[in-house]
């Protein structure tokens, strides 16, 4: 039997040297968010290394994936009753990435058969939201619609279909734009090899986003002891209710 399993493992060696490997590293591996942040700039680069070193003739496909902690999302839909715009419709995601941003060399696609983009959710409409409830498809739809339009006018969903620029065949780079309204949290970027529309090799990296100096207080205090935070909140709106109205009498009198 290990004589077997050895002679299995030597005739599988060669298939697994002869494919392509992807090193990848980031301009930073964590960004903060102080009071003055305002946006930032991820570089994501690499290069590709190749089973003896040769480029193949064609220029390689590359699709550069960040990724933000999931969460759950509701989007409403308003209509107008009798004068009064209301929310009259609404659906709960289970799982929406908090960013989401894409970039490739060419058009997803272009780049890959619609089973494997779906697969690894490359691009924004494979992106698997997970409604909470089953309703009719082409109402998910709507809503789904509707979710990755809200964030891609926030900044937090971006697809860049040029996003990717290859150099010699070898080496890759990319920017994606980090908005100051980014959630917290930690991030993936994953970096894929395409080619004949299937995935040839696949890098992921970590990044971590989080808040610093005097929010980070703020933002772990509220967390760690919520009920406190809330007395705070509450006692901070009456004060200045109470001092409103003071300088309000004063100003009259």
């Amino acid at each position: 039997m290990k004589a077997l399993l050895l002679l299995i493992a030597l005739l599988l060696a060669p298939a697994a040297l002869a494919q392509p490997r992807l090193v990848t590293d980031l301009s930073q591996s964590r960004i903060d968010i102080s009071y003055r942040f305002a946006g930032a700039e991820l570089l994501i680069f690499g290069a590709i290394q190749y089973p003896g070193g040769r480029a193949p003739a064609d220029p390689p496909g590359i699709a550069v994936v960040l990724r933000g902690p999931a969460e759950p999302a509701t989007v409403r839909k308003k209509a107008r009753v009798a004068g009064i715009w209301i929310n009259t419709q609404s659906m709960r995601f289970e799982s929406t990435p908090g960013y989401y941003a894409v970039a490739t060399t060419r058009p997803i696609g272009d780049l890959l058969d619609e089973r494997n983009a779906a697969i690894y959710e490359i691009g924004l409409g494979n992106l698997q939201l997970s409604p909470a409830t089953a309703a009719d498809p082409q109402f998910t739809s709507h809503f789904e619609q509707g979710l990755v339009s809200l964030r891609q006018r926030e900044g937090l969903f971006v697809e860049q279909p040029y996003g990717v620029q290859v150099t010699d065949k070898v080496l890759y780079r990319a920017r994606l734009p980090i908005p100051s309204a980014v959630p917290v949290g930690n991030y993936q970027a994953e970096i894929y090899l395409i080619g004949n529309g299937e995935v040839r090799a696949r890098s992921t990296t970590p990044v971590i986003i989080d808040k610093s100096g005097f929010e980070r207080g703020i933002y772990v205090f509220a967390h760690e002891h919520s009920f406190l935070y809330g007395l705070a909140a509450v006692a901070i709106a009456l004060g200045m209710g109470v001092l409103a109205g003071v300088l309000l009498r004063r100003r009259s009198a």
